[in-house]
């Protein structure tokens, strides 16, 4: 069946194709002397051929798509997805779309994401905080696309961004864990690349060097398999640790699952700790402590911070610092040796 166009329901209506564009883009500034009559029968119309405007004419006659593209690293993660969600419902709210990009853990698939968003008629983009570390030409492209770029990141960073750090909410974690007794702290560092995770394992060495303690860190991928492993061998030493972060509430359930399995009781045995607060967390057994990146804010404040570099182009640049929190549960506890 053939797409109804703006001449049929011009005809349908009984009025010139101008008067059902102006009446479609609501021109109310060009002064077109419409009567509430006629624009009603042009709705009439429109509701009758099932009428839907081509997008992508509208995009060419505005210079704008109201569509924002977003560049996500890891789709296995649920916390990417919680800022995801912040996103699409800001984005909703101020009349946008959004179109959702996802390249693999894979620097190989570098120039297909690229080409993949040479080809995305958006008005502007919001970059997940690893995609940055795991492309590297991507900042580069961007930076040429001549459209608005926002980052939400663990550092600071070229375009405006929203600083997602863990330090302050590591500290606090560490000094939780510290007040409870423990003095072998461990760390599962389950990340592809080692800068992204920077922000807690700095302030992890840190804190320890100030308490005139040892690190104990062991380097996995973000696979749950491979944080299993690494948490079975660390627990599996003589002089095992008495508590174990994890880079991520994801991962720390896997280190859970290893400490049962070696007969170790959590939180009696082993306290675990984790970051992010994904919905997961809170239903584990028993609960998990982790630090709150408060990941839907953080993207809700990445839209505003776009949606004023639509407004004003020629703002200086916008940096937001997102709000993290210590979310003590039931897998930590005092040290029992």
């Amino acid at each position: 069946m053939k797409r109804p166009t703006q001449k049929d329901v011009a005809q349908r209506a009984g009025v010139s194709r101008s008067t059902v564009s102006y009446v479609l883009n609501d021109q109310t500034e060009l002064k077109i002397p419409i009567s509430d009559e006629t624009r009603q029968r042009v709705m009439d119309a429109i509701a009758e051929l099932g009428y839907e405007p081509d997008a992508r004419a509208q995009s060419l006659r505005s210079g704008s798509t109201n569509i924002v593209g977003v560049i996500i690293p890891v789709i296995q993660n649920p916390f990417f997805w919680q800022i995801l969600s912040g996103i699409s419902e800001s984005l909703q709210e101020a009349g946008y779309s959004l179109h959702l990009t996802h390249h693999p853990l894979d620097q190989q698939q570098e120039a297909n994401t690229i080409r993949e968003l040479t080809r995305q008629p958006v008005d502007g983009f919001i970059l997940l905080a690893a995609a940055k570390y795991l492309l590297p030409r991507l900042t580069d492209y961007l930076r040429k696309s001549g459209r608005p770029v926002v980052e939400i990141t663990a550092a600071k960073a070229e375009f405006d961004h929203v600083v997602h750090a863990y330090s302050s909410g590591t500290r606090e974690l560490m000094a939780h864990l510290l007040e409870l007794g423990h003095r072998r702290i461990g760390f599962i560092y389950g990340i592809s690349n080692e800068v992204q995770g920077f922000d807690r394992l700095l302030i992890y060495r840190e804190v320890l060097e100030e308490a005139g303690l040892q690190p104990n860190e062991i380097h996995c991928s973000e696979s749950l398999k491979d944080a299993y492993q690494a948490a079975y061998t660390l627990l599996s030493e003589p002089d095992r640790p008495t508590a174990l972060l994890v880079i991520n509430d994801m991962l720390a359930v896997a280190v859970i699952r290893a400490a049962n399995d070696l007969g170790l009781t959590v939180p009696g045995d082993i306290s675990v700790a984790g970051f992010d607060d994904i919905p997961f967390s809170d239903f584990t057994s028993p609960r998990l402590t982790t630090v709150s990146g408060m990941a839907e804010d953080s993207g809700r404040d990445a839209v505003r911070l776009l949606l004023n570099r639509f407004v004003e182009p020629d703002l200086p640049q916008q940096v937001t610092t997102a709000h993290v929190r210590l979310i003590v549960r039931e897998s930590t506890g005092p040290v029992h040796e």
